[in-house]
């Protein structure tokens, strides 16, 4: 193994697009130096398939929630299995959750709800959150500053909203996922969050299969693209390249370990 830790924190390995070199993919991670892979969980089916991955591959844990797009699938039986399922140990955070209003359905209400729902789970079974937003900053902003959310940590997944709500974010103690979309050429305001947001507040992540980093755009990503997020950060931040790796290893550990 290289001499060289990574945290890869959000990844869906149980995508489709990794049906034909799934376990040559994933077992060719820890030789390239990544210590952890949490695996993220979106809808019910997954529930299950990113629990599966967890149990296969010892530097592979997941992630266990409900995609706001995904959540008029809950009721309180299945709701029932997504609780089970995230008690486990390998289970390192419930998510991905929260608001995404980039399209009509779900009913804004309805999305409210079981983020609500999923962010009472989280604090129920102490664990941090993995918030998915998509244009939806006021509402996401005052659900996490309510009393259901006061306290639960977590991290910002794809950050892609502006300095001043990235500073509100950092006073309720929240990290900030940065993936591909940070080398994107119109990438502007995630650059200008990234300058803002302190080292220690950042983790690195892929959404992988999407959001491949330039000079990949449009292909299958995966999270050996990760050093050319890490390099761009470190650009932006003016630092050593390893010390970005480092750093965003020790936030992941501290965030999803508590140490």
């Amino acid at each position: 193994m290289k001499n060289i830790r990574i945290f890869e924190t959000h990844a869906h390995y149980d995508d489709k697009a990794f049906d034909e070199d799934r376990d040559e993919l994933i077992s060719r991670l820890y030789d390239e130096g990544f210590a952890y892979v949490i695996n993220v969980a979106a809808d019910l089916k997954s529930v299950d398939t990113t629990y599966e991955l967890a149990e296969k591959y010892d530097h592979v844990y997941a992630a266990i929630g409900i995609h706001p797009s995904e959540v008029e699938e809950l009721n309180e039986n299945n709701f029932q299995h997504v609780r089970e399922v995230a008690m486990r140990s390998k289970v390192l955070a419930v998510g991905e959750i929260g608001l995404d209003y980039h399209y009509d359905e779900p009913h804004k209400e309805i999305q409210e709800e079981w983020f609500l729902r999923q962010l009472t789970l989280a604090r129920d079974i102490g664990k941090p959150v993995i918030i998915h937003s998509r244009e939806a900053t006021e509402d996401t902003l005052k659900i996490l500053k309510s009393k259901t959310a006061h306290d639960i940590p977590g991290v910002m997944h794809c950050y892609s909203y502006s300095v001043e709500t990235a500073r509100e974010l950092l006073k309720m103690g929240f990290y900030f996922g940065i993936g591909g979309v940070i080398t994107f050429s119109n990438a502007k305001k995630v650059v200008e969050a990234v300058e803002e947001i302190p080292l220690d507040r950042i983790l690195l992540e892929t959404d992988c299969p999407y959001l491949a980093p330039t000079p990949h755009r449009g292909e299958r990503n995966s999270s050996l693209y990760i050093p050319l997020i890490a390099e761009k950060i470190a650009a932006i931040k003016d630092v050593p390249y390893h010390k970005v790796l480092d750093q965003t290893y020790k936030n992941a550990r501290k965030l999803f370990f508590g140490k």
